[in-house]
């Protein structure tokens, strides 16, 4: 609720007999929580590559008329919600080479581009002030420049690649996947008549009627051409699934390391009727991630579910920017409350994460205004105490108020009768998954692949 966000989506089609710039628009469309920003789509036919992106959301960047001018039997596709490279039409992908021989998506962050950087400047490449991204098409053109196939200048380059990445990169005649060692963002793999397509998300594989194969795995290259999928694996495997996927980004129809979205967080919700009794009248969710994890706590608790916040769900597709007494509340332009469900009653919110506290602190002093009689705040995911360096829009560290206050001086700032998080060790067991295995260094300050000269940005050991 507090505008944590995804970096952005990939979704790649390799089909003779498809038409793929559509596949690829619907599979966009189904992944457009993950990037708001930009969006793109390039094609191959075999000898060219077409390319069409723009800024705003999927509905809005592509016409009828703009796909049927992306032919071919290769699509890849790219949302974008922007965090360091800033809100420009230059900055949208998919990215093409100079040369225009491919057109690559990302999704997620490289805290450290030294490796590439040092390899550019050894291929005499002009050094520029450019994005994570732009740097691994420069750094991949500059091996096929010195005579690699496309295939081999991916793999030469994979190990320059210092961070989290989930990367499709189209050639004019084959598609190619990687994943970082470590899998900190999804990427799925599945066939769609006939041919083969990859997605951030199992639920755009299900829009367009593909039967899901699995992950590209931790540390592995996936090349799909006319000779059919060929998997190869380039890291060994460290696999460190980031949790914040389960917590927030994902949609619930999608399944992550096998697990339903859904089901995990409803779990989360058991997990949190179970480690801490409140005597309340009404369990309500803040729309839309944590309405599972209010079903679970209801369930396990027995206390009866409402929707007794509904959200606006347009409020974030415009661009008049509100007027200031308006800005102060802002909130209650994205939420409203029912007030038949609060007034005169002991309230359970339950929200995914608190990043900053503004807008929970909002949350809470508007259900007192609608006549609660006591508000107690529960959120899915343990204290967010360090920034994410992986690809997720997080603020700095002195910005992040788990970082800098006690449970109870949060309780204080948000107003609310009690706070609750989900213990890291509730998160984990609700996943199911050992936590060995997953990314939770939001939480724990750990970070799982070597963040560079980021961890200067760690201002102060906030574990708790």
């Amino acid at each position: 609720m507090e505008e944590t966000r995804e970096k952005c989506a990939v979704f790649g089609v390799y089909g003779p007999k498809l038409e793929v710039a559509r596949l690829a628009f619907f599979g966009l469309f189904a992944l457009q929580h993950r990037g708001q920003e930009s969006s793109g789509i390039a094609t191959a036919d075999g000898t060219t590559i077409y390319n069409h992106k723009g800024m705003g959301l999927v509905s809005q960047v592509y016409t009828e008329d703009d796909i049927k001018k992306l032919p071919g039997h290769i699509s890849v596709g790219h949302n974008r919600y922007s965090t360091a490279g800033g809100s420009k039409l230059e900055h949208a992908q998919p990215m093409r080479d100079s040369k225009e021989r491919f057109a690559l998506a990302h999704n997620g962050n490289l805290p450290s581009t030294a490796a590439l950087w040092n390899y550019l400047h050894k291929a005499d490449q002009k050094d520029e002030n450019t994005s994570d991204t732009r740097y691994v098409v420069r750094a991949i053109a500059a091996a096929m420049d010195a005579g690699d196939s496309l295939e081999e200048a991916v793999k030469r380059i994979y190990p320059l690649m210092t961070g989290a990445f989930s990367i499709l990169i189209m050639g004019t005649d084959r598609l190619i996947a990687i994943r970082d060692r470590c899998g900190i963002r999804p990427l799925s793999v599945a066939k769609v008549g006939g041919g083969i397509a990859f997605s951030s998300e199992t639920c755009a594989l299900h829009t367009i009627d593909a039967e899901i194969l699995g992950d590209v795995e931790p540390g592995e290259m996936v090349v799909v051409d006319e000779n059919g999928l060929r998997r190869e694996q380039l890291a060994e495997p460290d696999p460190k699934f980031d949790v914040f996927e389960f917590v927030y980004f994902s949609r619930p129809d999608s399944a992550l390391l096998g697990k339903s979205v859904y089901e995990v967080r409803k779990n989360f919700g058991v997990q949190l009727a179970r480690e801490r009794k409140i005597d309340a009248d009404v369990i309500i969710p803040v729309p839309e991630t944590a309405v599972p994890v209010a079903i679970g706590y209801a369930q396990e608790s027995g206390i009866p579910f409402e929707l007794g916040l509904t959200k606006n769900r347009y409020i974030g597709r415009t661009f008049i920017q509100p007027e200031q007494h308006m800005r102060e509340q802002g909130v209650k332009m994205k939420l409203s409350p029912i007030p038949e469900m609060i007034q005169g009653k002991r309230v359970v919110v339950v929200d995914d994460s608190i990043v900053r506290g503004t807008t929970s602190k909002q949350i809470v002093k508007m259900l007192y205004e609608t006549g609660a009689k006591e508000v107690h705040f529960v959120v899915s995911s343990p204290p967010v105490r360090f920034p994410d360096f992986y690809g997720i829009d997080t603020p700095r560290q002195d910005q992040l108020i788990a970082a800098l206050k006690s449970e109870e001086e949060v309780c204080e700032f948000l107003g609310a009768t009690s706070l609750q998080y989900l213990s890291l060790q509730g998160m984990v067991k609700a996943i199911g998954v050992p936590e060995s295995r997953l990314n939770t260094s939001c939480f724990t300050g750990e970070y799982p692949i070597d963040i560079g000269t980021n961890a200067r940005k760690i201002m102060f050991d906030a574990r708790g």
